[in-house]
């Protein structure tokens, strides 16, 4: 009997744990299908969506670039498309034929598109662009025989489009395809392989500015990629900022046009903030050829060219900045009170010094005895040679040229820029193995030698003498502002860039002097003006290598008796590879001209009675 109760209370027992276990197993599943669809099904849902989602890019519109007065752009988006191939939706036996047909309304070889689409991606659902810059007369083509298309697609895909003066271009620059180096940087800032990215100047600088928020469309696909949905979900793109330069349009076209064919550069700037209203490098090239089918060539022709159009001559090349200097040597002279700039000097037209005779550019008898307002007015090299070698020496020379912006980065908001060139006996020792001479000390005495500076930098030493010591850090963008409602964003606020320690009464010489070369000195010709008083420095550059050719360099302010806020600073450099007409001076007065006549080139060297000179050049050519 107990025998027969433990049996019953043996097999309740185990029925009783096999429920329980029962009721524990679909506890769990309840818990886990509770799980999976309440408490995690959010990131499910979204993982699954991932999973079956195909996700398009829509590019956006890069920003527009206008001049300083935001009325006309400078750069603007042109309607334009790619063409793209799903290799996948071309059945495998019509594959040859529509490619190459594609490839005839393209205008392109079929070589061409296999290389972009190579045999191990043929049966991939993954869209891949062919070609761009497409016209929208092709695209019209291509949609009337979409049916003998499988597989072939297009998208909106805007091109640049540069315009107004041609000039321009060093400092807009121009934009292409992102390449390996620059996915690789920017790739996690958004950026794709089909973005299309700043290459130089302005779109180079400001990219991510310009770029835009690229757009989605979002189509539901199967696991091969296949579109099993006509619900598409679109989020549009959101176009770049505008961008406003510093650039004047009119300045900018009536510096192109005073410098002409000439191969050199000319920068024009607001002494009182830095601002650029025009800077030209001649040659110049089309930024619009980079959205031409024979980009690559044209790319290769510009690089190969003797002349070197891509480079900006205004930032990307120095050179010897000749008797402009002298502003430079005037300056430590006075500061360091080494000697009085009433004592005079003679020159007899040479100097020897080490066993080499040393000639100024006026030769027998020479400009006779001079103070340094006449030596600075009549560019004398034996006065400065003389300060230079037995007076300053080659450390404390350097030193103020550096407090003068040489031999360091400008900072203006370019890409590529040159820091010139300040040697010291130091340098020298380092550089050529070689102790620095008394003779070394000379030619840097009059800017020659291994001193070398970019037009900027000299622009920026004129500010720094119009400005009493003060000069600001040199800019193009003068604010960012929203494509949709125009308002400003950030606009660019003056910054100081180098503050000088020289004693004020100093400056009130050199301005003085520096007036004084254009009413009594050496340009006074050239840079004879009735409407605005100007005070400048000539300069005139020897070459190694090449006999009797000179660089011709003009630096200059005005109106000299206007308060900083009312002037402009120019530097103007013809290069030694032009025909020698010493076209620096008047090239700047015709700027200077235009500028306060608000007058075109033709209509200021008129006024300034320089066209029989533009004539005589026109007949000659």
């Amino acid at each position: 009997m107990y025998k027969q109760a433990e049996d019953i209370f043996s097999k309740g027992t185990k029925v009783f744990i096999l429920m329980v276990l029962v009721a524990l197993i679909f506890l769990a599943y309840i818990y886990k299908l509770f799980s999976l669809q309440v408490i995690n099904g959010e990131q499910y849902r979204t993982q699954s969506r991932r999973i079956s989602s195909q996700v398009t890019t829509i590019f956006p519109q890069r920003g527009e670039i206008f001049d300083r007065h935001a009325e006309l752009p400078m750069v603007i988006n042109t309607d334009s498309f790619a063409v793209e191939v799903t290799p996948g939706e071309i059945p495998k036996d019509r594959y040859d034929t529509v490619i190459a047909r594609l490839a005839q309304y393209l205008g392109t070889s079929r070589t061409e598109i296999d290389r972009k689409i190579p045999k191990n991606v043929r049966l991939s659902y993954t869209t891949i662009q062919v070609k761009q810059n497409v016209p929208f007369s092709v695209i019209s083509n291509i949609a009337e025989n979409k049916s003998d298309l499988p597989g072939v697609s297009w998208i909106s895909k805007p091109v640049r489009n540069y315009l107004h003066t041609p000039s321009l271009s060093h400092i807009v620059g121009y934009v292409g395809d992102i390449n390996q180096e620059e996915m690789t940087a920017l790739y996690n800032q958004g950026y794709t392989r089909n973005s299309v990215v700043g290459k130089t100047g302005i779109e180079k600088q400001y990219d991510s500015f310009l770029q835009g928020t690229a757009g989605r469309e979002i189509s539901t696909v199967d696991v091969h990629g296949r579109v099993v949905s006509n619900e598409v979900s679109v989020e549009p793109p959101k176009m770049g900022n505008s961008l406003v330069l510093t650039i004047d349009s009119d300045i900018q076209k009536l510096v192109e046009d005073a410098l002409g064919n000439r191969v050199g550069a000319s920068v024009v700037l607001k002494p009182a903030t830095g601002e650029i209203l025009a800077m030209v490098s001649y040659p110049y090239f089309d930024s619009n050829i980079f959205n031409s089918d024979n980009s690559s060539a044209e790319y290769a022709k510009l690089v190969n060219d003797t002349s070197k159009p891509l480079i900006n001559r205004a930032v990307q090349l120095s050179y010897p900045p000749a008797s402009t200097f002298k502003i430079v040597m005037s300056t430590a002279m006075l500061q360091e009170g080494v000697f009085s700039p009433a004592k005079k000097i003679e020159c007899r037209g040479r100097m020897s010094y080490g066993g080499r005779i040393f000639h100024c550019h006026v030769h027998e008898p020479g400009h006779g005895w001079l103070d340094m307002r006449n030596a600075m007015a009549q560019s004398c090299d034996v006065y400065y040679w003389t300060i230079g070698r037995d007076y300053l020496g080659i450390e404390k020379i350097a030193s103020y040229a550096r407090e003068f912006g040489f031999g360091k980065s400008s900072q203006i908001d370019l890409p590529s820029q040159v820091a010139g060139l300040v040697p010291t006996s130091e340098w020298k020792e380092k550089k050529y193995h070689s102790r620095w001479l008394g003779g070394d000390t000379m030619s840097v005495s009059i800017g020659q030698g291994y001193m070398e500076a970019t037009p900027l930098q000299l622009a920026n030493m004129v500010a720094m003498v119009s400005n009493k010591g003060v000069i600001y850090k040199p800019h193009l963008l003068k604010e960012i502002r929203d494509p949709v409602t125009n308002e400003v964003i950030q606009e660019v606020r003056p910054e100081v860039l180098t503050q000088s320690t020289i004693e004020p009464e100093i400056w009130d010489q050199i301005q003085e002097s520096m007036r004084y070369t254009v009413t009594d000195g050496t340009p006074q010709y050239p840079m004879h003006n009735r409407l605005v008083k100007i005070a400048c420095k000539t300069g005139t550059a020897e070459v190694d290598g090449f006999k009797d050719s000179w660089h011709s360099w003009l630096v200059a302010y005005a109106p000299y008796d206007a308060p900083p806020e009312e002037r402009v600073c120019v530097a103007t450099i013809v290069e030694a590879v032009n025909e020698w007409e010493w076209w620096a001076p008047y090239a700047t007065n015709i700027i200077i001209q235009g500028i306060f006549a608000h007058q075109t080139c033709e209509e200021a060297t008129r006024a300034l009675g320089f066209n029989y000179l533009t004539n005589n050049r026109s007949r000659q050519e």
